[in-house]
């Protein structure tokens, strides 16, 4: 049975791999980054052999526990795990508890991060070929270690989806995944400062983390090199003690919602007029973008987008700080008007089979268009104005506020225009409606990345013009420069846009019921 769902899982993912192009592409692109992230750690890793075994041990120790901790929250804290081999698909098949989880561990071993993970960490052992009992303990313990990160990302992604079921309790653990990341700048300045101090401080850190569940099992190989014996086995303990609580929790949540798997909270309906409906002209474009702005204010999938929105600052005030100038809080602005232009490229997907009703009632895809786009307008164009004012106005370059607006203004038009566009020719894996908005569809995080990446370059190509003008300004200290490039940000924006929304729209009328289609096989 294990063997079937491994083959399942590779049936699936080469199906989906046929059935697009992109995914293909993504998956392959995948594979040659984890390739070349891969060797460069195994070089770390043999250089290592050649240091002392206390920069050695601090080294793997605090790189094994980042691993683990970044395999079992990662999953939470974006868009999940690709669960290839989803288990609430497999709800009615009498397929044995164990067995299921014996198969989809194995299942997650065998995907690229997992492969990725497995030789990084079966390469700790070169780190102590010097020490032969070392290294054989190090492939003991990586084994170990790579069935925590991979059981620990399917029992928290599990534990969250069972006890996470309602509306306002995805709405909190965004909130309480929201505030830590917010505090994750003065976290790595402190850090920094900590560690800014002495080079001799990471021997003594990753000494702690050794006795924790997250570096316990990385911490084994050293102790045994250097003939802590006693200190070995204790941490080999933990190391094992941990990977059986996350499967002992991991089963307990998956059996949860095999048992009782999660049904839609009824709404109840509002009797407080009209709302947005009321505020937008009576037409279908109108009505389009009182739904989007209903969706905006409401739907926790797209609050989850918004939630990187305030990390800006922070994450250019931290770099800022560190070079102890001020002056890259001026992209501050245009990097916010990226983020949110692209924000609706993935629209029609999050809509999922409600786009029905707009193929139903024959809206043309011109209006889905012009809907979607002010609904989004009318929080993003004030709030990245004012980001730019409030930036300008920190650092005191108010000779480069008209080559700033011009980026900004650009962005935003000819980001609108390209995400017109690309939201009526592709379906993305996303959450449905309902679900939690940190779950993962099969397949959806790499061709997500990828066509980010993808429209991002194109959307660069796009501002090119105000961009360099923009740029020029700055170096020169010509204000003109700026002006001019808050001209064609306005106009060449303004062109993009007319265009994205016609030629979007006529792509959404000739591929919506192929849309439709492709939106009801994701369910």
């Amino acid at each position: 049975m294990v063997a079937t769902l491994v083959r399942l899982r590779f049936l699936l993912l080469w199906n989906s791999l046929r059935r697009s192009p992109w995914q293909m592409v993504a998956t392959v692109i995948g594979a040659l980054y984890g390739l070349g992230i891969l060797v460069g750690v195994v070089a770390g890793l043999v250089a290592l052999s050649f240091a002392p075994i206390e920069v050695a041990r601090a080294v793997v120790v605090l790189a094994g526990a980042a691993l683990v901790l970044g395999w079992t929250i990662l999953p939470v804290l974006t868009s999940g795990i690709d669960q290839t081999v989803e288990p609430s698909r497999l709800v009615a098949f009498p397929i044995p508890l164990p067995t299921l989880l014996v198969g989809l561990t194995v299942s997650g071993v065998l995907g690229v991060p997992g492969i990725v993970t497995s030789i990084a960490a079966l390469g700790t052992a070169l780190t102590w070929w010097r020490f032969p009992l070392a290294a054989i303990v190090a492939i003991v313990c990586a084994a170990i270690g790579v069935l925590t990160c991979v059981v620990g990302s399917r029992m928290l992604v599990a534990l969250v989806s069972v006890i996470g079921e309602g509306r306002r309790f995805r709405e909190a653990k965004a909130l309480v995944v929201f505030i830590p990341l917010i505090l994750l700048g003065p976290i790595l300045i402190g850090l920094q400062q900590l560690l800014s101090d002495s080079f001799e401080t990471l021997p003594r850190i990753a000494t702690v983390v050794g006795w924790t569940p997250l570096g316990a099992i990385w911490a084994v190989p050293a102790d045994v090199a250097a003939g802590a014996f006693g200190r070995a086995g204790l941490e080999f303990l933990i190391g094992v003690a941990t990977l059986a609580v996350f499967a002992v929790v991991w089963r307990w949540s998956l059996a949860k919602a095999l048992e009782t798997p999660a049904r839609s909270t009824p709404v109840k309906a509002s009797s407080r007029g009209l709302g947005f409906f009321g505020m937008f002209p009576g037409t279908p474009a109108g009505a389009v973008a009182a739904r989007a702005l209903t969706y905006w204010i409401r739907d926790p999938r797209y609050a989850q987008s918004l939630i990187t929105l305030p990390l800006v600052p922070v994450f250019v005030l931290f770099y800022s700080r560190t070079n102890g100038d001020l002056t890259p809080l001026n992209a501050v602005g245009p990097i916010i008007a990226v983020l949110l232009a692209m924000s609706i490229s993935t629209d029609v997907s999050y809509d999922n089979t409600a786009f029905a009703l707009h193929l139903q009632k024959g809206v043309r895809g011109r209006d889905d268009r012009i809907g979607r786009v002010l609904a989004l307008a009318v929080f993003s164009v004030p709030l990245c104005l004012l980001v730019v004012l409030g930036t300008v106005w920190l650092t005191g370059a108010w000779t480069a506020l008209p080559g700033l607006l011009g980026i900004t203004v650009g962005v935003l038009l000819s980001g609108f225009a390209l995400s017109s566009l690309v939201s009526g020719m592709f379906v993305f894996a996303v959450p449905a409606p309902g679900e939690s908005p940190f779950k993962s569809k099969p397949g959806g995080g790499v061709s997500l990345t990828l066509s980010l990446l993808v429209t991002w370059s194109i959307l660069a190509i796009l501002v090119l013009p105000e961009l360099v003008l923009a740029i020029i300004g700055f170096t020169t200290g010509q204000v003109v420069y700026g002006w001019i490039s808050l001209a064609i940000g306005v106009v060449l924006g303004a062109v993009l846009l007319v265009i994205g929304i016609r030629v979007g729209g006529r792509t959404l009328d000739r591929r919506g019921p192929e849309l439709l289609a492709q939106l009801q096989r994701q369910n």
